[in-house]
């Protein structure tokens, strides 16, 4: 067995599916229905929709081809995924290279303007949609599967239409020195899971180690900084592979807005975070400071964020969910809005928007199509209203069907990790 197909076997989609019964089947559809309906949550795509994305599929090789004199051609830079296990569709890859005194970091997202733009209907069926909601075992896509899952993946060995963020970052403090974005055609060399993405980093002799091991050293650098900046880290024992992911994208959605809003000067979504107010965080702070064998470092009551990062990292496991909850209770919802006003409050950006997901997020495709024409829609505040609202319902949708999962005996975490299977009774009495 390879040290990656090892490195599956142990995690819980190893396991193989949480198993129910017809009859708890039917209940989850039913719940789902009953929440599909009270949140307004579209099911089904209409078949125009369908039939668009289909033909949006076909003669893709040739497409691309047409496109290489429009594009940067990056087919040559070793470029990889890294994603959970069972992702449908991969929408952004990452290269890095190190020179004497400067790292260049590019993350490619998929191309999905290219599908997608305002003229479609599927693009009119993505701002009624929001966002793609994600259930335990379930999920309600934002764009067609049979145009997202293919020609809009950046599946491996494949070449793909991406928008790539060229980042040239200084070495001493990873600061931009220049930020380039533009359209490609990329290749990705391989499709990782978090797994195998730590195992990578974990053998010398592995394809991709030495990129993975580039790269990390340049997040984990990127993780650092942004907390000693003062950015809310809630999770302090993240991994190696999602620190990789979650600080690239950070920096490149950050790149995107800080070029329009400096460089270009246009409006775009932005992720604006209001900050609670003092009250509501000392509030907080006390309630932490109450919890057993928890103690907030004295030198950090007066930057909250950088109070509640400390005390995480010396806290018992057992008080983590604790001190998580007593933030999340005073902090404001988030919001799109097409003015930075005031930031985004728990990563501590002046300016923030969201760029790297547009198969499953509106925001980001919206920001797509910003960068892409340079312009902005007539109606972006109606848009950022759109997504806002519809990303609240997707919440409380989710939120819901937990609640009724553990009230009927699943675990969701475990559903979330390993997926449903329905197995025949009666069926499953005869192999018995």
């Amino acid at each position: 067995m390879s040290d990656d197909a090892q490195a599956e076997a142990g995690t819980a989609d190893g396991q193989g599916p949480v198993e129910i019964s017809e009859e708890l089947g039917r209940h989850l559809e039913n719940k789902r229905e009953e929440l599909f309906e009270k949140l307004e949550i579209r099911g089904e795509f209409p078949p125009a929709v369908l039939e668009e994305a289909e033909a949006r599929t076909e003669g893709v090789e040739a497409e691309i081809q047409d496109e290489l004199d429009e594009r940067k051609d990056l087919r040559e830079l070793t470029t990889w995924t890294t994603d959970p296990i069972d992702a449908q569709d991969f929408d952004d890859a990452l290269s890095i290279e190190e020179r004497e005194d400067e790292y260049v970091l590019w993350v490619h997202i998929a191309d999905v303007t290219h599908y997608v733009n305002p003229e479609t209907a599927m693009w009119d069926e993505a701002v009624e949609r929001g966002n793609t909601v994600y259930l335990p075992g379930y999920t309600i896509h934002m764009l067609p599967p049979v145009l997202a899952e293919t020609v809009c993946s950046l599946v491996p060995n494949e070449d793909r239409l991406a928008h790539t963020v060229e980042m040239h970052l200084d070495k001493e403090h990873l600061g931009y020195e220049t930020i380039d974005i533009y359209k490609s055609v990329i290749e990705s060399d391989e499709r990782l899971t978090y797994s195998q993405a730590e195992n990578r980093l974990e053998d010398p002799d592995a394809p991709l180690h030495e990129e993975n091991k580039l790269v990390h050293k340049v997040a984990d650098r990127m993780h650092e900084q942004r907390k000693e900046d003062g950015s809310l880290v809630l999770n302090p024992a993240r991994d190696r592979a999602h620190t990789i992911i979650e600080e690239c994208m950070l920096k490149a959605n950050k790149a995107v807005t800080h070029e329009l809003m400096w460089n270009r000067g246009v409006e775009a979504m932005y992720r604006v975070h209001p900050q609670p107010s003092p009250d509501e965080w000392s509030e907080a702070l006390q309630e932490i400071q109450d919890l057993d064998g928890v103690s907030i470092p004295g030198s950090t009551w007066d930057d909250p964020r950088k109070a509640v990062n400390a005390t995480l990292e010396d806290a018992p496991a057992r008080q983590l969910d604790k001190i998580q909850w007593a933030v999340m209770k005073v902090m404001p919802r988030a919001k799109y809005m097409n003015d930075p006003f005031g930031g985004h409050h728990a990563l501590n950006f002046e300016i923030y928007g969201h760029f790297t997901s547009p198969i499953r997020r509106l925001s980001d495709l919206i920001n797509h199509w910003i960068v892409y024409q340079n312009d902005v829609p007539e109606n972006l505040i109606e848009l950022c209203d759109r997504a806002s609202d519809k990303q609240k319902d997707a919440e409380q949708c989710e939120r819901e069907y937990k609640t009724f999962l553990q009230e009927v005996g699943l675990d969701p975490m475990a559903v979330n990790n390993r997926g449903i299977e329905v197995v025949d009774e009666d069926e499953a009495e005869k192999t018995l």
